[in-house]
């Protein structure tokens, strides 16, 4: 029971329990469909109201009860319906009841007001007497909002509706609680099923009672009056009275009585002061239907005139009814005006939209597509298009009767739209190619802007020498063209590849963008440069001073209308909060981004390479290679170079840790070879240790050294701190994984040291999450060092594979394995994993006292990198950590042999195992990870569940108070 509903009752609950209250009289009035009958059944269904008699009146019908004197007596509930249906005889009735109400008696008298005979008189003229007694009291059921709908929506539907879905519906509604129900009956029955867009919303129709109530109300009206509920059905929305008497034909005095009578009918209404229509919006479409093809083609052209006359012309309107009027002259100058006003306001989904239906009409005049179609081009490129965009405009350039620079325009934002909105790379480059050569002497500035496009080094593909020959041809014709917005785009291209490439001077280039041109095509590239500046900088690991970037980039995008380039620095925020380990609610903002732009998964691939990265650190890795893999909207290496090499590594890690070293290594081989093939050597910094882990345990060291070098040339003497961090992590991850075969201790000491040199360097930038990784490295090693014990690539996971305690006990580079057994009573049953090695580094039964200096230290560290692990959320990789803790802590003092009693309780190692469990790990990745048998890992499981009650996994995930 909603709030307002729950204050009319309550007057009538409160005479109902207590017989010596007066007698209350409720008046429900409201339009067809808005709840009153249901008012009337929760009245009938007061509780505590039994001894109560209910006397149920429909009026209209059957004349009332047979005896309404003999309810005088006893306290009585009376209950009447559809009063304005009622006879002056039945009125009479009536009156006499309400005038005798007793003490603990009671009435609800609903009504359509808009039907009255006597308007405002429920009970007819003259009105009645009310005893002094009796309290009078009116309600008027409201409406449902936004988010009453909703629930309507999800208890009769199977699917889920979008947003927009949601508010069309109320929109088309009214909310009239009658309506809604109606059309989601209908939507109910759809075939194909109802998915939960807008668009099948808009789609679906009138529903049968509406229509009914409506048609039969103009129907009422006699011929002469009708033209202005036809003029109200064609305008779709209330208009003023002059402007629905102009657009109906009649003429001021016609027209008005005709308006009013269609009031008094109820035919029309008026929603807002002044403004007349019908109270629900979708009775229009059922009227309009109905009129008579030439009649409503006259209407149409009148309102075409009078919405021309409106200030501002709302001209996508006009050009509708154009259309509808059939006039395709004035339609085509309209559609070309709406488009225009909608894109200069920063409305480029509506230009985009309207374009993309008038140019797919067939038999469209040839000048008319010529004129029509860049603006198309240019709404979808600054904005965001759609698949039918690309489709229509593909279709368009084939014409060979299109001027030449008119079709080099369209295939510079074609070949924009399909690198940049869809990932489809080559195409997209081929177009631009194309393009840059109409243009150059026709449209020498759009020539530079395509040659721009052409020079950034962020899709697969040419080499960094081919980015920066076609950064200087467009210099040179932006120069040409003394076109100031295309001298701004190539700005931004110098700014952006200068960025990319960890040039100092980039940042002096960041600052020459006008960012307060006033011109809107200069501030949309000054917008497009600053946000690509600020995420090329956030790859270098500049977090702080791109964030002044992108907050500048962010704003002038939304100041200058580029939605596109809004998203773009959304994508980048994401990645900036994922390295700097701000990830409460980082996986929720993931896919709410995933969610608003899922008819364009390639814009939110950030969103999704950052979730798969999140469910990684949280042990859910059946998640993490979904999101890493795009969910299957588009393939991997359709990626940017940057984001793809991010994405191969997460796939590298989570390979290792399932002990598929082969597979990762392959795919650090590929991987690899695309970034070295363009030649950014900044962007290999999220792949690098990964892949050298990867090709080390696959025995391919020649490979693993040969990235490292690669990577360290290539990064010269640049300023790219993320990059020089990863390159000393890589550094330690080889140190480490030789260091059996060369001088064990020494080289597992030096890898410690360069561990902490690159947590050092993590710590600075600051990036938490690697920050612990590294130094979980730099703690393994001095922990193996000290134990004598060789962690090469047969010992274990250098990422965070883990291994089997008997043969694989792993070193890990920054999320690795513990490289000695786990000391976890009871554990006994290991099974053996796979090695290439033929003499395997042996490993002690029990780990050595800490009496080495560094021990106790490197202790210390391994904690804290526990807590930070917990701390941001990473489930698995705190679990690894406390289980190497475990293998060389102590055992508490004063503790008795054997297990600790955890009769009813999870134990800490039930609750550790539950957790991973409940994250997705199977039983192998947990043993891995915790350095456990598979079968003790079992034994967790089954306890765990027992304990808590649970019958699965998935209900051990809601009893643990997880999700599953």
């Amino acid at each position: 029971m909603n709030e307002t509903r729950g204050s009319a009752l309550r007057p009538l609950a409160r005479v109902l329990t207590d017989g010596r209250t007066g007698p209350v009289l409720l008046f429900v009035e409201g339009a067809a469909g808005t709840g009153k009958s249901h008012l009337l059944q929760e009245l009938a269904d007061l509780p505590g109201t039994a001894e109560t008699v209910r006397v149920r009146w429909r009026c209209g019908t059957d004349g009332g009860p047979p005896d309404e004197d003999a309810h005088r007596r006893v306290p009585t509930l009376w209950l009447v319906d559809d009063v304005h249906r009622a006879d002056e005889a039945e009125l009479r009735r009536l009156r006499r009841v309400l005038e005798a109400l007793e003490p603990g008696s009671a009435a609800a008298v609903a009504y359509r007001p808009e039907e009255l005979p006597a308007p405002g008189l429920p009970l007819g003229a003259p009105p009645l007497t009310y005893p002094s007694r009796l309290t009078v009291l009116r309600h008027r059921p409201a409406p449902w909002d936004e988010e009453r709908v909703r629930r309507a929506a999800a208890e009769a539907l199977e699917a889920d509706c979008t947003d927009e879905a949601v508010r069309r519906l109320r929109e088309l509604t009214g909310g009239v609680p009658r309506v809604v129900v109606d059309l989601l009956a209908v939507l109910r029955e759809r075939h194909p099923p109802f998915t939960g867009t807008a668009a099948e919303v808009e789609a679906v129709g009138v529903p049968a009672r509406l229509a009914e109530l409506v048609l039969s109300r103009t129907h009422a009206l006699p011929p002469a009056h009708r033209p202005v509920v036809w003029a109200a059905a064609v305008l779709g929305e209330p208009a003023g009275r002059d402007e629905l008497i102009a657009v109906s034909g009649l003429g001021a005095a016609a027209g008005g009585d005709a308006l009013l009578r269609a009031l008094e009918t109820a035919a029309l209404a008026e929603p807002a002061e002044g403004r007349y229509g019908f109270a629900v919006p979708l009775a229009a479409p059922a009227v309009r239907a109905c009129v008579p093809g030439p009649v409503r083609q006259d209407l149409h052209g009148r309102a075409a005139r009078a919405l021309g006359r409106r200030q501002p012309v709302p001209w996508a309107d006009v050009a509708e009814h154009h259309r509808a009027a059939g006039d395709t002259r004035r339609w085509l100058g309209a559609v070309e005006r709406a488009a225009e006003s909608a894109a200069a306001s920063g409305r480029h989904e509506q230009a985009v939209a309207l374009l993309e239906r008038t140019l797919a009409t067939p038999g469209l005049p040839p000048r008319s597509r010529a004129r029509l179609a860049p603006l198309l081009a240019r709404s979808a490129v600054t904005g965001l298009r759609s698949d039918r965009t690309v489709e229509v405009l593909a279709q368009i350039v084939r014409d060979a009767s299109l001027p030449p620079a008119v079709r080099g325009e369209l295939r510079l934002d074609l070949g924009l739209m399909l690198c940049n909105q869809m990932g489809r790379f080559p195409e997209g480059w081929r177009m631009l190619e194309i393009a840059a050569a109409e243009l150059r002497e026709v449209r020498p500035g759009l020539a530079a802007r395509a040659m721009t496009a052409l020079s950034s080094p962020y899709w697969p593909g040419s080499s960094l020498d081919v980015h920066r020959r076609w950064l200087a041809e467009a210099t040179a014709a932006a120069d040409v063209s003394g076109d100031e917005p295309m001298r701004t785009a190539v700005l931004a291209g110098r700014a952006g590849l200068a960025m990319s490439c960890a040039d100092p001077g980039a940042w002096e280039l960041a600052k020459e963008l006008p960012a307060e041109d006033t011109d809107p095509a200069c501030a949309r590239q000054a917008a497009r440069g600053l946000c690509n500046t600020a995420d090329f900088a956030v790859w270098l690991g500049f977090y702080e001073r791109a964030e002044d970037l992108l907050a500048a980039g962010s704003d002038l995008s939304a100041r200058s209308g580029a939605p596109y380039m809004e998203y773009n620095a959304l994508g980048t925020r994401l990645l900036q909060e994922w390295w700097t380990g701000r990830w409460p609610g980082l996986a929720e903002r993931c896919e709410d981004f995933v969610a608003a732009t899922a008819d364009m998964p390639f814009i939110a691939s950030d969103a999704y390479v950052v979730r798969g990265l999140l469910a990684v650190a949280q042990g859910d890795w059946g998640e993490a290679m979904s999101w890493l893999s795009q969910r299957g909207t588009f393939g991997t290496e359709k990626l940017p170079v940057p984001l793809g090499a991010t994405a191969a590594g997460g796939m590298i890690r989570l390979a290792l840790a399932r002990q598929e070293v082969e597979a990762a290594a392959e795919q650090a081989r590929a991987a690899w070879a695309v970034v070295a093939g363009k030649g950014v050597w900044p962007w290999a910094a999220e792949l690098a240790p990964w892949a050298v882990e990867a090709l080390s345990r696959a025995g391919d060291g020649a490979a693993a050294h040969a990235v490292v070098r690669d990577f360290s040339r290539g990064l010269g003497r640049s300023d790219a701190p993320a990059a020089r961090a990863a390159l000393i992590w890589s550094r330690a991850v080889l140190a480490e994984t030789e260091a059996p075969d060369r001088e064990p201790r020494d080289g597992l000491l030096r890898a410690a040291e360069l561990y902490r040199q690159a947590a050092a360097a993590y710590a600075e930038l600051p990036r938490p999450y690697t920050r612990a990784l590294t130094a979980e490295g730099a703690a393994r090693c001095v922990l193996a060092a000290d134990s004598d014990v060789g962690t090469g690539p047969d010992a274990g996971s250098v990422t965070g594979a883990g291994a089997e305690p008997d043969t694989e006990p792993g070193t890990g580079a920054g999320s690795g394995a513990s490289p000695v057994p786990a000391a976890d009573h009871g554990d006994t049953t290991a099974s053996p994993a796979p090695t290439s090695n033929p003499n395997p580094t042996p490993i002690p039964d029990s780990a050595p006292a800490p009496d080495h200096p560094a021990t106790p230290a490197a202790i210390a560290e391994l904690e804290d990198c526990a807590r930070s692990f917990t701390e941001l959320g990473a489930v698995w990789d705190a679990a690894r950590a406390r289980a190497l803790l475990r293998t060389r802590l102590p055992a508490r003092k004063g503790r008795p042999p054997g297990r600790p009693s955890h009769a009813d309780e999870l134990s800490p190692r039930e609750a550790e195992v539950a957790q991973l469990a409940v994250s997705g790990l199977t039983n192998r990745e947990i043993a891995a990870t915790l350095h456990l048998s598979p079968r003790t890992v079992e034994q967790h499981i089954a306890r765990a569940m027992r304990k808590t009650g649970a019958l699965s996994r998935r209900d051990l995930a809601h009893r643990l108070g997880g999700t599953p």
